[in-house]
């Protein structure tokens, strides 16, 4: 049997190589390495898929989080409430800002916050509300809304893993105040290197964006805040712009690839498939299955050449990174089975029937 890997990078890349290469030369020429025009095109390009009006490029998916929760104000004191089934820098980026990461437990059947529980975590302090689009799903945010207005609180957007998906037919980015996504290599529009941006329909956050990446400097040597140095590199600009124009057509064959396994596991039953949420049109960041003994079936699987993985392992309450938070197992005991049971396979825009059927036998072997 032939490796299949959870994500192939080279194949993407050899569709946008050409591109790539001559764009990069135009860089290279021109020497504007840092704030070049690609930038500017690539950010009016992102916003325009995103269907808001402002996108502001920056050097990862944490600052962009981090930004985007300082521009609404969050900083010591404040409270943020963010799902406990997440990659644990949705919280770092509340604890960067000197904020407390308030965690909630997520839905049984979507892995997604549960808006249902946060009245339960609100409290005067809370100034946000991080719904986190999980897997290529966005979580439900016209319900997540009222209850933020209610208490005076922003919804900031964590898209790092729905570059294109909806809600209701409103593009990820666009449902809440703000939001921050990431251009990590594996990403649905991923660079070649580190990256991240900020979304919204608001001139002013934005523009607070802006000042925050770029040493709280409107002008050259004209500081008006204190900021940082986060700027999206024009090098990677013109890999996210060319890959950008083929993401709609790459998200369309993600769900492709994902109704097929769905298929193909239908009469699996040791395998829950993922569960959609009504309303929602998922771009499939990943394909995450749960199994009972899961290291077993994941050896398994890698034993024979599928590159499966694990999404997350840890929940944020249980690392040592957030101990001060003063969490114990079963706290947010959704998250902690799911924990134990999730699995990602390899769905990337480029993969085949024929791989498919791979995975799924070498998985019905490890699950039976």
């Amino acid at each position: 049997m032939s490796g299949i890997p959870l994500v192939d990078l080279a194949a993407q890349h050899r569709q946008v190589a050409d591109e790539v290469a001559d764009g990069w030369a135009a860089v290279l020429k021109a020497t504007a390495f840092v704030g070049g025009p690609q930038v500017a095109a690539f950010e009016a390009e992102f916003a325009a898929f995103s269907e808001v009006a402002h996108c502001a490029g920056v050097g990862n998916g944490t600052d962009a989080l981090e930004f985007a929760l300082r521009a609404v104000g969050v900083g010591p004191g404040d409270e943020c409430v963010l799902p406990a089934n997440t990659f644990i820098a949705t919280a770092e980026a509340v604890a960067r800002t000197g904020a407390t990461p308030v965690l909630v437990d997520v839905d049984e059947e979507t892995a997604l916050l549960d808006p249902a529980l946060l009245p339960d975590v609100l409290t005067s302090r809370t100034k946000a509300i991080l719904p986190v689009h999980l897997y290529g799903q966005t979580a439900a945010v016209e319900e997540i809304l009222p209850i933020a207005r209610a208490a005076g609180a922003y919804v900031v957007e964590d898209a790092a893993q729905a570059q294109g998906a909806r809600r209701r037919g409103v593009v990820a980015g666009g449902l809440g105040d703000v939001a921050a996504t990431s251009f990590y290599p594996g990403k649905n529009l991923g660079a070649y290197g580190d990256g991240g941006a900020v979304l919204t329909r608001d001139a002013a956050l934005d523009e607070r964006i802006r000042l925050l990446r770029e040493h709280g400097s409107p002008r050259k040597y004209e500081h008006t805040t204190l900021g940082f140095n986060s700027r999206l590199d024009t090098l990677q600009a013109v890999v996210l712009s060319a890959k950008l124009r083929r993401l709609a057509d790459w998200n369309a064959a993600r769900r492709e690839a994902a109704e097929r396994y769905s298929v193909l596991l239908s009469g699996v039953p040791e395998v829950q498939r993922p569960v959609v949420l009504p309303g929602n049109e998922p771009v499939w960041h990943l394909y995450v299955l749960r199994v009972a003994d899961r290291e077993r079936v994941l050896a398994h699987l890698q034993a024979n050449g599928i590159g499966a993985g694990i999404h997350y392992p840890t929940p944020v309450h249980l690392t040592p990174a957030f101990a001060s938070l003063g969490h114990r197992p079963g706290d947010f005991p959704v998250t902690e089975r799911l924990a134990g049971r999730l699995l990602s396979i390899p769905l990337f825009p480029e993969i085949t029937a024929a791989q498919q059927e791979q995975v799924v036998e070498v998985l019905m072997e490890a699950v039976r």
